[in-house]
């Protein structure tokens, strides 16, 4: 009986695998609790079509200049561009549809979520495509995740923050995307034909491109990028030595 205990305690050591961290959807406030078809997805949201952690409305709010996911004010300093906004719709889809962020969620105490992401790595094409096309855009704030005036329910400049050219409060394509949404985002040199970096749009498909990047992200943490891992692997080899 002991021996067929550790066998079966070295196989759960040894059974932590990359798809632990695939199909997995955001602990979030609009997010489904796993990834499914939504036939009636909206948008800029049509990518995930096929399997979504996104509902069918959610993927409509995302497309209204008043978010209404979060109260957010796109225009919190005057019209966003279209060309601008049309890039922070795909940012969004992405947070609410994608089920493939496994690799870099993370827990957070916070009243509108318990999960989030970090360091997802963006595509340099992604990244610099956003930055560049909202260079005549006007924000005052840097940090889109705290400090804004809710006062009247809706995202305002605080006082001493005055609306600004997008240059001047982001100076770079790495300084916004790393700052906009508190690290949720990690600039990369990958471009997209590399396998290794997420692409926030693509065209619809059965299966993204960014599944092969999330696999390969899981496979890292789960593996010698996780330092308790390759204990745990020595712990179940002794284990079943052991059991024998």
């Amino acid at each position: 009986m002991l021996r067929y205990i550790l066998l079966l305690t070295a196989a759960s050591i040894l059974s932590a695998a990359p798809e632990d961290f695939m199909d997995q959807c955001i602990d979030g406030k609009h997010h489904k609790t796993e990834p499914g078809p939504e036939d009636g997805i909206h948008g800029q949201c049509k990518p995930w079509v096929q399997k979504a952690c996104c509902t069918a409305n959610t993927s409509q709010a995302a497309h209204e200049d008043v978010s209404f996911l979060y109260n957010f004010n796109w225009n919190h300093c005057g019209i966003m561009s279209p060309q601008c906004k049309n890039h922070f719709i795909q940012d969004t889809c992405f947070y609410e549809c994608s089920p493939n962020l496994g690799p870099w969620i993370e827990k957070v105490d916070q009243s509108w979520r318990k999960e989030r992401i970090l360091d997802v790595p963006l595509c340099k094409e992604d990244c610099e495509s956003w930055y560049n096309d909202c260079s005549n855009d006007y924000t005052c704030m840097d940090n889109w995740h705290v400090g804004w005036n809710w006062t009247n329910g809706m995202n305002k400049c605080p006082t001493g923050k005055s609306c600004q050219k997008w240059s001047d409060v982001f100076p770079s394509a790495k300084d916004f995307c790393e700052k906009v949404w508190s690290n949720s985002y990690k600039y990369t040199s990958y471009t997209r034909d590399s396998g290794r970096c997420m692409q926030l749009w693509f065209e619809n498909g059965d299966v993204t491109p960014n599944v092969n990047v999330a696999q390969y992200y899981a496979k890292l943490k789960g593996s010698a990028h996780n330092p308790r891992q390759g204990l745990l692997i020595v712990v179940a080899s002794l284990l079943m030595l052991w059991a024998v």
